[in-house]
């Protein structure tokens, strides 16, 4: 029973996980039990334990983990100074009277967000109130309307800068390094956030072309000549001023080569605040604040448990069985990743983003970046990250707990019923899961603008 304490870690966390229980206490309070239970079972080196206390003042001086109290603050600045409505306005106003194409302002809206807040959550709900009305009003099926929404929304999850992105840059990055360590290099590469976001950025664009296409073939064309929307002279330009402005302060400061995520960060949160000065009153401001200190401090107390799961799982044995059980699977490296790629997937419909990150990425990433690819090169970290990132996106649309589908239909018509939902997001998983299909099998996707802007 001893030998296989580290799978029934794994197997525990995932049952209480499942069960609902918190997932920052699961992570380091089951771990914490099962590293007593090996010490007790003489598997276990109890001298780990005191490396917790390092740990825990590795993860608070983190400095790509900074970046994301920023990111935070700069998404909830935005949606509480309503500066998605005229966005949204504009869209529909240049593309109505065209195939799709309130459907298609919805998707480019969802994108400019992604690109200016990277706040999925921030981004479905506004996108719910302000264009799913209007879909519904338009003669859009609630199903084609509701689903659009949902994954306009959830382009925020790919595409830079993203909170997913910077936190499974920081995991990818300590598995590349362990991957490292263990093959005799202790003087190991690193892998930066900035990678990560260049990486991602062209996959994100892949799929927000998915989309479209997808929306264009089989929109109805009776909702092209039932609304007439006006917009004053220069109304349009002034709309998406400021998504640009900010575009080109975060990510773009960071491709340039400027800033890097942290910095960047700084810089947004700043910039939201000057651009959204007169929009926002002392009473949102301080829901703004309020709701940033909930979600950092949540966000740092679950990275806080992952650690501690990681310390103890790497003790009792985890990775050597993991590397067995990967290197055995038929197939080689794909056979391995298509193996880890399913599993996401699955784990998706039952759990957050972050507690697969922090249980799944921790365990597999390391074994699988030291495998070789078919030409004998090493496998491209950031090919992997993006990969994972695309997988993970999916678990915000898979019912039953998709995060998108959770915060869409708190503000949904009754027209939106929960199984029309539920059909309408089908297409753009299988879509998400075709533009995973792609990456896998072109890496240069993901490793083309990184190693152009950055010579990674």
């Amino acid at each position: 029973m001893s030998e296989y304490l580290d799978i029934f870690l794994v197997v525990a966390v995932l049952l209480v996980l499942l069960l609902g229980y918190p997932v920052a206490l699961t992570l380091g309070g089951v771990s914490a039990l099962f590293g007593l239970l090996g010490w007790w079972l003489g598997v276990f080196d109890p001298a780990l334990f005191y490396a917790i206390p390092s740990r825990l003042f590795g993860v608070m001086t983190n400095n790509i983990l900074i970046a994301i109290p920023l990111f935070v603050f700069m998404g909830l600045v935005l949606e509480r100074s309503r500066l998605a409505e005229n966005m949204v306005q504009a869209a529909a106003y240049l593309f109505q009277n065209k195939r799709g194409g309130f459907l298609i302002s919805v998707t480019l809206v969802g994108m400019l967000m992604a690109a200016s807040t990277g706040i999925v959550g921030a981004s479905v709900v506004t996108l719910g109130l302000l264009a799913l009305p209007t879909l519904l009003k338009n003669g859009v099926s609630p199903s084609l309307a509701g689903g659009t929404v949902a994954a306009a929304g959830t382009l925020g999850q790919i595409i830079p800068p993203s909170i997913v992105l910077i936190v499974l840059g920081d995991q990818i990055s300590n598995a590349y390094q362990v991957m490292q360590t263990s093959s005799g290099n202790f003087a190991p590469d690193t892998i930066s956030v900035s990678d990560l976001f260049a990486g991602a950025l062209i996959p994100g664009l892949l799929l927000v072309l998915l989309f479209i296409v997808y929306l264009w073939v089989f929109s109805n064309p009776v909702e092209e000549q039932t609304s007439v929307i006006e917009m004053p002279r220069g109304g349009v330009w002034r709309a998406f001023l400021t998504p640009l402005i900010l575009i080109l302060a975060v990510p773009g400061s960071i491709f340039a080569g400027i800033a890097t995520p942290s910095e960047a960060a700084s810089v947004g949160a700043i910039g939201a605040m000057m651009l959204s000065w007169g929009r926002l009153d002392f009473s949102n401001f301080q829901k703004v604040l309020e709701e940033s200190t909930h979600l950092i401090s949540m966000i740092f107390l679950i990275v806080i448990g992952a650690s501690i799961f990681s310390l103890i799982f790497r003790g009792l044995g985890g990775e050597e069985t993991v590397r067995a059980m990967l290197v055995d699977l038929p197939g080689g490296t794909y056979g391995a990743l298509f193996i880890v790629m399913a599993v996401i997937f699955i784990l998706g419909f039952f759990l957050e983003f972050l507690e697969i990150t922090f249980v799944v990425v921790p365990i597999v990433a390391p074994v699988l970046l030291a495998l070789p690819m078919a030409d004998g090169s090493a496998m491209s970290p950031v090919w992997l990250g993006v990969l994972i990132a695309l997988n993970l996106q999916t678990s915000f649309l898979t019912p039953p707990f998709g995060l998108s589908l959770f915060y869409l239909r708190s503000v949904a018509p009754p027209a939106l019923t929960t199984m029309a939902l539920y059909r309408g997001i089908v297409p753009f998983v299988v879509l998400q899961l075709l533009a995973l299909g792609f990456v896998m099998a072109l890496p240069g996707l993901a490793t083309f603008l990184p190693k152009l802007l950055f010579g990674e």
